[in-house]
């Protein structure tokens, strides 16, 4: 069993952090969710919410955190119980995105950059899996993992104020989908016409840390047909249960 060098910070009067190494790595995400899971199992009465990014964990508790040396022994001992042999079950999505000109405003711009066709940028950012690391920024936005250096990309200097619903965007070392209209500085390539954040659902977020998204390249005939599907509540995504 791998087992990292964690740090525990007191966060506000009712949180405590738990920190792993500063890298976006996979290995440390399959720690956090074992972390996270094995905190779940224990059903602690005064967490009320967990919460996950590349590298840190966050226990909010119900009320202030009076013994914070005796909850980070607590959490400490629960760590020691982690075993790395225990499979992470989780899904891998795939996502139909239209990379047509009229959604890719800004896949000229990387072509130029990139010394790459426009097609090759394509069949690059539709080819990889990518690993789902966490959930933020806005509701339902997915941080994945997994870009190719290629295609790797700078965010812009200026931030858009409208980025539409659904932009498929690459930052830097990392490639989303806006799950809602909002301003971004993200390099657009394309536009989902799947929704990431439903309010209206039980689970708002189809996807959790640990599980994949593969992107399908569809044509805009594709892409209007899928939208009038979702607006019918007649698109299933589909998906595929993978162990790690």
């Amino acid at each position: 069993f791998m087992a990292f060098n964690l740090r525990y910070k007191q966060f506000g009067e009712r949180s405590i952090l738990i920190e792993w190494p500063a890298m976006i790595d996979g290995n440390i995400l399959k720690d956090i969710i074992q972390f996270k899971d094995q905190i779940h199992k224990n059903n602690i009465k005064e967490i009320v919410e967990l919460k996950s990014a590349y590298n840190s964990l966050l226990i909010i508790y119900n009320s202030i955190c009076r013994n914070f040396e005796n909850d980070v022994i607590f959490l400490k001992k629960l760590y020691k119980t982690l075993k790395s042999e225990h499979d992470i079950m989780s899904k891998r999505w795939k996502i139909p995105v239209c990379y047509d000109a009229v959604f890719g405003i800004d896949l000229k711009a990387i072509s130029k950059e990139k010394n790459l066709s426009i097609s090759e940028i394509i069949d690059i950012h539709s080819k990889a899996f990518y690993t789902v690391y966490f959930i933020g920024f806005l509701p339902g936005f997915l941080y994945l993992g997994g870009l190719d250096e290629a295609i790797f990309m700078p965010r812009k200097r200026t931030p858009r104020l409208k980025v539409e619903k659904g932009a498929v965007a690459i930052g830097e070392n990392q490639t989303g989908i806006y799950p809602t209209v909002s301003p971004g500085g993200w390099n657009i390539i394309g536009n989902s016409p799947v929704s990431f954040f439903n309010i209206n659902k039980e689970v708002p977020c189809f996807a959790n840390p640990g599980d994949q998204i593969t992107f399908q390249s569809i044509s805009i005939k594709e892409y209007l047909k899928i939208k009038a599907q979702i607006e019918n509540n007649d698109y299933q995504i589909e998906s595929e249960v993978i162990y790690d």
